[in-house]
């Protein structure tokens, strides 16, 4: 009697013994399932600024573009209404810093990161200007620098989604930043009036896929 006892005590042990490793796991999975429904559920939507942002690149490049095409002999848009596109180009890289801000919080490592980004975006837009100021101290001719003032704000852009991309895995934001820079690299062989129209398709164009598709990446 006893030692029927005994070997029931030890059967049931021993399933206690194998069940318990498997309901860890069924809980680990379960767990895991719950934290990817929620970063779904709260994941901040990009679509409204991409939106912005395309349409502003399309407008925004394509008045320089009216503004200089016919232009004999090339002499640029006006300095203030660069200004004003280079902003654009600035506001959107912001915009991407303080959407990442509410995507992965306030502190720790994450606000490490958020910083590195955003001395990273002042070093390259002041490097645009200084590089710009440098082209024209050196006697480069007003197409050149034409070219260099449509494709540069593009190519900062490009370079901040392509490392955002990189730190936080997101495979759609890693293809806008590729296309932005080759976008940056190859538009200048349209010429100084040219790469103005081409950028304002291509980079506005885009932004605006983005924001067509974001919604359904949300959801995957």
């Amino acid at each position: 009697m006893n030692e029927h006892a005994g070997m029931t005590g030890m059967d049931d042990a021993s399933g206690t013994d194998d069940a318990t490793p498997m309901a860890a796991a069924e809980a680990a999975v379960i767990m895991q399932q719950a934290g990817e429904r929620a970063r779904r559920q709260f994941r901040v939507s990009h679509r409204v600024t991409f939106t912005i942002w395309g349409l502003g690149l399309l407008l925004g490049y394509g008045a320089m573009w009216l503004t200089v095409r016919g232009q004999r002999p090339f002499h640029g848009p006006p300095p203030a209404a660069f200004a004003v596109v280079a902003l654009l180009g600035a506001g959107s890289v912001m915009s991407g810093v303080a959407e990442a801000r509410a995507d992965s919080g306030v502190g720790g490592l994450s606000a490490i990161r958020r910083r590195i980004h955003f001395l990273g975006v002042l070093a390259g837009l002041g490097a645009m200007f200084a590089l710009e100021g440098a082209l024209v101290h050196a006697g480069a001719s007003r197409p050149v620098v034409g070219v260099f003032e449509a494709s540069a704000p593009v190519l900062v852009a490009g370079l901040f989604y392509f490392i955002t991309s990189a730190v936080w895995l997101d495979w759609p934001v890693f293809g806008l930043g590729v296309w932005l820079v080759v976008v940056a690299a190859v538009g200048g062989f349209a010429g100084p009036a040219g790469v103005w129209g081409v950028d304002a398709l291509a980079a506005g164009l885009a932004y605006l896929l983005m924001a067509a598709i974001e919604p359904r990446l949300r959801r995957s």
